[in-house]
């Protein structure tokens, strides 16, 4: 198993649940900048994550990584949330609406 490092600080790190995510940011070494990507699915610890196919970070991402993503909230209380995540799983998308993309499958570890 894989960790990478999480280059943002720590902020917030309580309060919100998956449900209330909108959008997950990761950082990881070997790569210049951070991602931020839409929530597609939700379940009680658990999102899904659409990336496109020829996104530079399809690279590094590994089923069963470990990392730290830093979720965006709806609640206005609660803007960003810092959570261990673990990647549980990468689906690509070869027809319909999300053809050329990957569903990349999180699991909130901690929080």
């Amino acid at each position: 198993m894989t960790k990478h490092s999480y280059a943002v600080e720590r902020a917030g790190c309580s309060g919100a649940g998956a449900n209330d995510y909108y959008s997950a940011e990761f950082v990881l070494d070997g790569l210049d900048l951070s991602y931020q990507f839409k929530i597609w699915e939700k379940q009680p610890k658990a999102v899904s994550v659409l990336v496109k196919e020829n996104s530079d970070i399809m690279q590094v991402l590994k089923v069963g990584d470990t990392l730290k993503v830093k979720y965006y909230s709806i609640k206005s209380a609660y803007p960003s949330d810092c959570q261990k995540t673990a990647i549980r799983h990468i689906t690509r998308n070869d027809q319909g609406r999300l053809k050329g993309h990957y569903l990349v499958g999180l699991e909130i570890l901690e929080g």
